[in-house]
């Protein structure tokens, strides 16, 4: 197994991890909640909630991931442009920053997804 290979291995592990503790951590919470106010919080405790969250997740996740393949593309290409030509640094920069937006864009559905997960507050 080379070096590739054992980095997207790590990175799959992460993404795993991740959405297993996003999808933990909402039920431990709604249930914490609940047990101190002896209320019921059926809706709270719901498959949305799980839904919400472990859509977040992979919100996060898959932008990230697609952001870095593009960056790694079009950075490579754009090292190249610059190198054979100098007049193409705007460009190149501009395309490279709108590969690091995708990642930002995940963030924000991710963010926009949490806040609508139900809070038994």
């Amino acid at each position: 197994m080379n070096v590739k290979q054992k980095f997207y291995l790590l990175l799959a592990l992460f993404q795993i991890v991740l959405v297993f503790t996003i999808f933990f951590s909402v039920d431990g919470i709604i249930g914490i909640v609940s047990a101190q106010t002896g209320t019921n919080f059926d809706y709270f405790n719901s498959p949305t909630s799980t839904a919400l969250a472990i859509g977040s997740a992979l919100a996060v996740g898959f932008s990230v991931i697609a952001s870095g393949i593009a960056i790694k593309t079009v950075g490579t290409a754009a090292i190249s442009a610059v190198s054979e030509r100098e007049g193409t640094f705007t460009k190149a920069f501009l395309i490279v920053a709108l590969c690091e937006a995708l990642a930002i864009y995940g963030l924000i559905v991710a963010v926009l997804l949490w806040t609508k997960i139900p809070s038994p507050v």
